[in-house]
């Protein structure tokens, strides 16, 4: 098969390609077999109904429309590939050549993927920091607090209730007349803050003590459903009893309720060196992303709109569809975030467009590299896909392999090796512990 490409705008190719008569009349009776299995007429077995009868049964031209869907689709991802072109959308398809006995010759004009030739200098001495993994007092004394809200105690307190303490209380919701069940409740422990029952509640429990009851009206909070989007309902509560928060005191004896450790000092230690592992991996990710947008920052390159736009509207279902697991329209869900659809829309723009420019660029350090991608690298992330979504491993290979997604995993594949390259070669600095770090460091719990 031969193949010319001319590129007749900034991102589009136009693909003029020839199928010699020897593949092209064998396709074509291919489809000719294909058809014979799928008609019935009369004196004939399907599977043997020979071309002169099909075509004045069915028509040649059918029969031809059938070649072209079948044939061209393949005969245009071999040009691609022999290209070594990215197609963007379907390909604009015009038949120059369609006659038996003849070569097959069709063009393909079609929106393609830019692409980046780089040189090894261009991704090499990359300079950038790497945050700071020191641990700061402040950083150890703060997780000590979380476990001491771990282990609070609650205790009967003689004074007014405070934001933060807990209150015993009857819980009676209205709306309409009826009760609603779902946000009733009898000696029901509620922390107040929380806003579990909506703002008004924690703002009329504070500086009350037992004995008191309240009646007022507000909007019941999303997860109450229905009731919540129809208006306001009619509160009634009555306090029972007020408890305040105890914090164990930060001692030796806190350390062995606390963890393993005898001391305080060793339940520190311990903390500031599980915090310090934690900001160590959290480095190593921050150092790459950074790597990647200072690989990015040397990219010159105009996008295709519709690259832009198909990558934006696919951030942006995949928001509507973490809206439909939630139970809720986006609309709500942007709403309750203070965001709305317009400011989603230009944020999943901006991500698209540094995403994309990270592809290509990284597609580039992988031509420029000559990197490769091995059956054994796609076996291995298979095996780890099948195994994080409980898949036999040889039904989803064949899933992705029919599917064409096997493409797009050895790309994956591919632009990691080629980060790797790039992070390898960069020029790292150890960023100062006074800096900010990239992303805030939540530490995980010790036990």
């Amino acid at each position: 098969m031969q193949t010319i490409a001319e590129r007749t705008d900034t991102h589009v190719v136009k693909l003029t390609i020839e199928v010699p008569v020897e593949e092209f009349d064998e396709d074509l009776d291919r489809t000719y077999r294909s058809i014979s299995k799928q008609v019935k007429i009369p004196g004939f077995r399907k599977g043997k109904i020979p071309k002169p009868v099909i075509d004045a049964q069915i028509g040649r031209e059918a029969v031809l429309e059938e070649f072209v869907n079948s044939s061209v689709p393949a005969y245009f991802r071999r040009a691609v590939g022999d290209e070594d072109l990215a197609p963007i959308g379907d390909p604009e398809i015009d038949l120059a050549q369609l006659e038996p006995g003849k070569p097959f010759i069709f063009t393909a004009t079609v929106e393609v993927r830019p692409r980046l030739e780089l040189s090894e200098d261009d991704y090499s001495g990359l300079k950038v920091e790497k945050p700071s993994v020191e641990v700061s007092e402040a950083e150890v004394e703060e997780w000590i607090e979380r476990l001491r809200q771990r282990f609070a105690e609650l205790e009967p307190v003689g004074r007014p209730s405070q934001d933060g303490d807990f209150v015993a209380i009857n819980l009676t919701v209205e709306y309409g007349g009826t009760t609603v069940d779902a946000a009733t409740r009898d000696d029901y422990l509620y922390a107040i803050g929380s806003g579990e029952f909506g703002a008004e509640l924690d703002t009329q429990l504070v500086g009350k003590r037992p004995g008191d009851i309240l009646t007022f009206s507000d909007r019941l909070p999303e997860p109450f459903g229905d009731k919540a989007a129809a208006g306001s309902a009619s509160f009634r509560v009555m306090v029972k009893d007020v408890k305040g928060v105890k914090l164990p005191d930060a001692d030796d004896d806190f350390a062995k309720s606390a963890s393993e450790f005898d001391t305080l000092g060793e339940l520190r230690d311990d903390l500031r060196e599980k915090l310090r592992e934690l900001k160590d991996r959290e480095a190593v990710g921050a150092t790459r992303d950074r790597v990647l947008q200072a690989l990015i920052d040397t990219v010159d390159l105009e996008l295709p709109g519709s690259l832009i736009e198909d990558e934006t509207q696919h951030r942006v279902r995949h928001a509507e569809e973490r809206a439909e697991q939630l139970g809720m329209p986006l609309e709500k869900m942007l709403e309750i975030q203070g965001w709305d659809l317009a400011r989603l829309t230009e944020d999943s723009r901006a991500h698209a467009v540094r995403a994309i420019f990270g592809d290509i660029a990284l597609e580039g350090v992988a031509r420029s590299a000559e990197l490769e991608v091995t059956a054994e690298e796609i076996g291995r992330e298979i095996t780890a896909l099948a195994q994080a979504y409980g898949r036999d491993v040889k039904e989803l290979a064949t899933t992705l392999e029919r599917t064409g997604q096997i493409v797009t995993l050895a790309g994956d594949i591919i632009r990691t090796k080629a980060l790797d390259l790039v992070v390898e070669r960069a020029d790292i600095q150890q960023e100062s512990p006074e800096a900010p770090t990239a992303e805030p460091v939540e530490p995980k719990e010790t036990t």
